[in-house]
């Protein structure tokens, strides 16, 4: 799948500020809620929550992708966020996190759900990119960024 065709301009949220782990997923939550409507932010939110329960979803170098799977969406929902100050994460190299990007899956599309997110964690490798992505100010740069 194309990140063009996952992100989109209103999901992508620059420099937001926020102290917490639990209050960067909520954040997470109510921007997809503003997608899937029909879903309730503790919904959403409650499926984030199981995955990180499983495990941190920081996969080092100040990068998190949290993750989780819905019933009742047909369509993969990315959001970019990144934090003008990074938090804890509990990432695996115990290092804080300022570069935040969820997927909300459909509960049946396990296999496109290891693709993506094996194509947003190698897109996030490029030590560049998440250079830039850390320095911009606005959404519209932040999402330009990472569908390019």
């Amino acid at each position: 799948m194309s990140l063009d065709l996952l992100f989109s301009k209103d999901c992508s949220k620059a420099a937001v500020l926020f102290n917490s782990k639990k209050r960067m997923l909520e954040y997470l939550s109510q921007v997809a809620h503003q997608h899937i409507p029909h879903l309730s932010e503790q919904a959403i939110l409650d499926s984030l929550l199981a995955r990180e329960k499983l495990g941190s979803t920081g996969i080092g170098k100040g990068v998190a992708i949290p993750h989780g799977r819905l019933e009742g969406i047909e369509n993969t929902l990315a959001i970019i966020v990144t934090s003008r100050e990074a938090i804890n994460f509990d990432a695996i190299d115990n290092r804080p996190v300022d570069i935040f990007v969820a997927l909300l899956v459909p509960g049946d599309q396990c296999e496109q759900h290891l693709k993506t997110l094996a194509k947003i964690a190698d897109k996030l490798k490029d030590k560049q990119l998440c250079k830039q992505l850390r320095s911009v100010t606005s959404d519209q740069e932040l999402y330009q960024l990472m569908v390019v």
